[in-house]
């Protein structure tokens, strides 16, 4: 009985550190989330209109044909 008694509190006492690392209750809201979430809509809507780009360029398939002259 004595083993597991110790045994708990050694594992509670490791927990302590863990759980301090955490949020927890003075955490509140993180001061850069905002701006990095500004951030990435700002790279995603770069890479959206980067993407748009490229497909623009892609020539259609129907305008060449190299075997024309063979037909």
């Amino acid at each position: 009985m004595r083993t597991v008694v110790i045994a708990l509190a050694s594992i509670a006492l490791l927990t302590a550190p863990a759980y301090s690392q955490g949020r927890g209750k003075g955490g509140g809201k993180d001061p850069y989330a905002e701006q990095q979430a500004a951030e990435q809509r700002q790279k995603a809507a770069e890479a959206e209109k980067a993407y748009n780009a490229a497909i623009g360029s892609i020539p259609d398939k129907t305008r060449y044909d190299p075997w024309r002259s063979m037909r």
